[in-house]
């Protein structure tokens, strides 16, 4: 049985999931949504069973229906190979009584690899599936991680091309390096004079330009997108919820059947939204733990049921999810309503025209039967690093310490519970040394690297601290309303 996909915002038109993947996001602006979803649930039993590529191919047959068994395997063996640290991909880590989900064993340090790794291949099978063999371009925004993800995915690519937009001055050094050095003669880079929801508001305009569209198919060009909104990226991401519970199962730390808590550093909504498909699929979860920084609109959003971007934009030392729009909460919002895109259009409408919309209390009650939240101050973020390092001998990242936090608030009563960590802490070196009480104002980012590394004894990884040799080769930085023009340049350049 084929899975087909529709727009959130209009169930008109359907497509396949290799459609939907090409397309990136809705014509209508919507993201796509299958109403299958949890038809067809995992054999939990079988799973637990399995190691990780195993239970990917398991995850993508059933979300991706059209693509082949042979399409899924190769898919996988080729994400998922060398290019990771460990064969386990994303391992389990004890932490006091809770555990972490290494997601950063990749190649660019972020959880983002594990779907990001995917991507391209997903795409690349896809575009051999359809009569178009023109151009794809990737245009996505990123709020630090999701950019070095993306390019190191589809550098030289064969047909693609890949323009990644970052907010300027407000990701770390090293999360810039990664983007602003990256090789590949089909990848362009820009930082824009704003925010994350300023780069990522305007990539959605360029791909409803249908002008721009216009110009660009005459050029044999489409545009897609490698943010979440693109159900390509967030499928893959289902997998790890199901494989951390086999690895739970396999050390005995939980019976098959037993439910498990995850708590999620959560910007745009993408990584715990995993969670919930995984548990439509039949995973037994119990809570997921929404963990915000102070750009709280998440957890206020949990729980009022108002959810408000009208407020101050807070630089933290969390930058992955310094954002004030979930995308892939309108995912969510489609699910809860048992599909009513009508609504969920009115409050998308609602959202970027007064900034603010609010659930009846019935959707909201349904929504916190999984959902819970909590949030992190920077100063609380700071503390959380300082003492798992003193009380555990674990260095986490900021992202991780956000999560952390939010769940050591929550008292343990046994059920075993999960915190994603979603980056190696040698990606925000500076932040992580001084939460460790160490004066970093005369340090670049890189001696905070060396100092962080003489004072744990733990080494950074060879990707991240070879990038103070690298040469810088994207210097662009633009206004919001220069990105649309940057893109139809890239992609002169790049599939001329």
């Amino acid at each position: 049985m084929k899975t087909f996909y529709h727009s959130t915002r209009s169930a008109d038109e359907a497509v396949t999931s290799k459609q939907a993947i090409l397309t990136g996001i809705a014509p209508d602006g919507g993201l796509y949504v299958s109403d299958q979803l949890g038809e067809k649930k995992l054999d939990l039993a079988d799973i637990v069973a399995k190691n990780y590529h195993a239970i990917a191919r398991d995850v993508l047959s059933t979300l991706l229906s059209d693509y082949t068994d042979e399409e899924v395997a190769s898919c996988v063996a080729g994400a998922y190979a060398d290019n990771f640290d460990t064969s386990l991909v994303t391992p389990l880590a004890p932490v006091g009584n809770d555990w972490l989900l290494e997601l950063w064993h990749g190649p660019t340090c972020a959880f983002k690899d594990v779907a990001l790794q995917m991507l391209p291949r997903l795409m690349s099978v896809a575009r051999k599936s359809t009569d178009d063999k023109g151009g794809v371009m990737i245009v996505t925004a990123t709020s630090g991680d999701t950019g070095k993800a993306a390019l190191e995915g589809f550098a030289d690519v064969d047909g693609c091309g890949v323009t990644v937009f970052y907010p300027a001055g407000k990701v770390s050094d090293i999360q810039r390096l990664q983007m602003v050095t990256q090789k590949g003669a089909n990848v362009a880079v820009a930082g824009i004079r704003g925010t994350f929801d300023d780069a990522q508001t305007q990539v959605k305009n360029i791909f409803a330009d249908r002008e721009l569209a216009k110009r660009l198919a005459d050029k044999g060009v489409v545009l897609s997108s490698a943010n979440s909104i693109n159900v390509g990226r967030l499928v893959p991401q289902v997998t790890y919820y199901f494989d951390a519970y086999a690895q739970l199962v396999k050390g005995g730390s939980i019976a098959c059947g037993d439910a498990v808590d995850f708590c999620v550093p959560t910007g745009n909504f993408g990584d715990v939204l995993a969670g919930y498909f995984a548990k439509q699929l039949g995973l037994p979860v119990g809570q997921l733990i929404v963990a915000s920084n102070t750009n709280k609109v998440l957890t206020d959003f949990i729980q009022t049921g108002t959810y408000d971007r009208r407020r101050d934009f807070v630089k933290t030392i969390s930058p992955s999810m310094d954002i004030l729009v979930s995308s892939n909460l309108e995912r969510l919002l489609y699910y809860l309503t048992g599909g009513d895109c009508e609504r969920v259009a009115s409050w998308m409408r609602d959202l970027s025209e007064k900034g603010v919309y609010t659930l009846p209390a019935d959707l909201m009650d349904k929504m916190r039967e999984t959902f819970s939240c909590g949030y992190a101050t920077d100063i609380e973020t700071g503390s959380t690093i300082a003492s798992t390092w003193e009380d555990e001998g674990m260095l986490i990242d900021p992202h991780t310490a956000v999560g952390k936090c939010v769940l050591d608030r929550i008292p343990f009563e046994g059920r075993q519970r999960v915190c994603l960590s979603t980056a190696n802490p040698y990606k925000f070196s500076a932040d992580v040394l001084e939460a460790l009480g160490h004066d970093v104002s005369s340090l670049d980012d890189f001696g905070c690297m060396d100092a962080l590394q003489q004072l744990t004894d733990v080494s950074a990884p060879l990707q991240l601290s070879a990038l103070r040799k690298a040469e810088v080769r994207h210097e662009s930085v633009c206004e919001k309303a220069e990105m649309s023009a940057f893109v139809e340049d890239a992609c002169t350049r790049i599939f001329a």
